[in-house]
């Protein structure tokens, strides 16, 4: 007798929480892959998507870190502009990304960075900074304040306010026209969102190309799996800090980067984790706006992950 989720949902208080465009009993299969299969190479990976195991989270935070400010050294050198949208979490690379620059001398005044969502309330304004958990307060301190001299300019960093996130989507356009090159930094969220794009927004379009076009989302409402996440990753576990809302960028803009910069980092020590799941499906699972995470391999670049992440996915107490 199985005693396991699709077996007991029907008619408990889990039936209808998760997105309805998802196949719980295919995503069962995926986990129960050998560890060594998220590195397999599937059909809708861009040749340039390469995934990159990491031994510890000194490993990641470095080599993560490393990619970012190495990107920002390549567009120094050819002479461009460079767009690139950060998010806050994973964070711990960005001590490494000034920790480079910083040891390089490579100057930020070519970037413009755009981070990629912000806390919100129902008519999307966002928390002031310092407020508890402000995005902006995070990257000002995480990455801006500590690059000193060679900082991004104060007028080209630009958060997901109301009146600024509907803007994203034009000056990067601008800047791109002026040759520019997009980065897209990220990580991959519990229910395997991008940002705050949950994959419950699927349900509102008619098809997949209608799904690829918004540039963003004011107020976008959070499932509760992407409120509990934060919860623990962020506040402590003090859920009732967490707003059940924030302004994002939409797949209009993160999937048209030239240059993708992923992250997944979540274990929690003594073998708990919180995205072993999130990182199988989004490289074994063929994309669909359901997983938005599940498009990120169509495009070049890397995704790091620590190596407990790749499994295996079994039942332990601790």
């Amino acid at each position: 007798m199985a005693v396991d989720l699709m077996s007991t949902i029907e008619g408990s208080h889990l039936e209808g929480f998760f997105p309805k465009g998802w196949d719980l009993a295919k995503f069962d299969k995926l986990c129960a892959r050998p560890p060594e299969s998220i590195t397999e190479r599937q059909p809708w990976w861009n040749d340039g998507f390469e995934p990159v195991a990491c031994e510890s989270l000194a490993d990641f935070n470095t080599f993560m870190g490393h990619e970012i400010a190495r990107q920002i050294r390549l567009s120094a050198e050819a002479g461009e502009k460079l767009a690139i949208i950060l998010p806050v979490g994973p964070m711990g690379m960005y001590r490494w990304a000034v920790y480079f620059l910083q040891e390089w001398g490579v100057s930020c005044r070519h970037v413009y960075g755009f981070n990629m969502d912000e806390w919100s309330d129902a008519d999307g304004n966002t928390v002031p900074p310092g407020s508890p958990g402000s995005f902006q307060d995070a990257m000002e301190q995480a990455f801006y304040e500590p690059l000193g001299e060679l900082t991004v300019p104060p007028e080209q960093r630009n958060f997901a306010t109301k009146d600024n996130l509907p803007a994203y989507g034009e000056k990067i356009q601008a800047l791109r026209e002026e040759g520019a090159k997009l980065v897209v930094v990220f990580g991959v969220g519990r229910v395997c969102h991008i940002a705050f794009w949950e994959p419950h927004f699927a349900g509102e379009f008619d098809d997949v190309d209608e799904w690829k076009k918004p540039t963003h989302r004011i107020a976008a409402k959070l499932h509760p799996l992407t409120i509990e996440q934060n919860a623990i990753t962020s506040f402590k576990s003090r859920t009732t800090l967490v707003s059940a809302r924030a302004n994002t960028i939409g797949p209009g803009l993160f999937l048209k980067a030239d240059h993708i910069i992923g992250g997944c980092d979540g274990t929690l020590g003594r073998g708990m984790m919180w995205q072993g799941m999130s990182l199988r499906v989004t490289l074994l699972h063929e994309p669909t706006p359901w997983i938005p995470s599940s498009f990120m391999p169509t495009l070049s670049g890397k995704l790091f992950y620590l190596d407990e992440l790749a499994g295996p996915l079994e039942a332990e107490c601790n």
